[in-house]
């Protein structure tokens, strides 16, 4: 049956093999099944711009990717936390589309809202400021105009910042509102919705000025592993081989 596969929150790095030998594996033995993939956010632990791209590791997952999508299977890819400055040269690279978040589309005839799903965490105030600041086109520019190596260096920095910040926090700040999640699926029409950042992998239901709507959260890949299969008939989460 035609379907298509929700993956996020990968965080791809050569300091973590496990999880990219079992994104190999998801993405010649399953991925090549589906109609669609969509990686919706944090594909790389961190993206320092589109001229990192000769970094060996980061070449094998392009290559990898564009494999998949030379097998036939549609690829979108969706800014996460970490991996914000992608750009079109690397989704050329892998043959994919880059989406906006949130993306509005149909999957196999259900209307779904696509998201990373940090913009719903709006509890973190910090965090939204944060974002704010580094989606702005005048502070990206200014950022991918240094040198790489610089960029690297100040990309660890914050990286060790909001470590310690988040161990300062508490879960639930980290969560998504609810309010939040109300407001975005009233404002989309109601739809299904599918998003990652939170490594809180589940199903929800929330009723919505009488209408019922289906909320997936998606896995972590270095944890715990998972993809979201989806069909005519529905979805269903599946696990990986991604472990600890």
């Amino acid at each position: 049956m035609p379907h298509s596969l929700f993956i996020s929150d990968l965080h791809l790095s050569a300091d973590r093999p496990e999880s990219a030998s079992a994104f190999s594996e998801f993405l010649s033995s399953t991925a090549p099944h589906a109609e669609a993939l969509y990686i919706l956010g944090d594909l790389f632990e961190y993206w320092a711009g589109d001229d990192d791209l000769d970094d060996p590791f980061n070449r094998q997952v392009v290559s990898a990717l564009a494999n998949l999508h030379a097998g036939g299977t549609a690829l979108y890819l969706m800014h996460g936390n970490r991996d914000f400055l992608m750009g079109e040269i690397l989704a050329g690279a892998c043959g994919a589309r880059l989406l906006p978040d949130p993306s509005l589309v149909r999957i196999h005839g259900t209307p779904t809202l696509l998201m990373h799903g940090d913009i719903l965490c709006t509890d973190d105030t910090d965090y939204m400021a944060f974002r704010a600041q580094v989606r702005a086109p005048e502070w990206q520019a200014n950022f991918l105009a240094q040198p790489l190596a610089q960029r690297k260096a100040q990309i660890e920095r914050l990286r060790a910042q909001s470590k310690q910040a988040q161990s300062r926090k508490a879960a639930e700040i980290m969560d998504v509102n609810a309010g939040s999640v109300i407001n975005t699926l009233r404002n989309y029409g109601y739809p299904r919705l599918i998003h990652g950042h939170t490594h809180r992998p589940a199903r929800h239901e929330h009723v919505v000025d009488q209408h019922r709507c289906e909320r997936w959260v998606l896995p972590d890949w270095y944890e715990q592993g998972g993809y979201l299969h989806c069909d005519k008939t529905g979805c269903e989460a599946m696990k990986t081989g991604a472990s600890k």
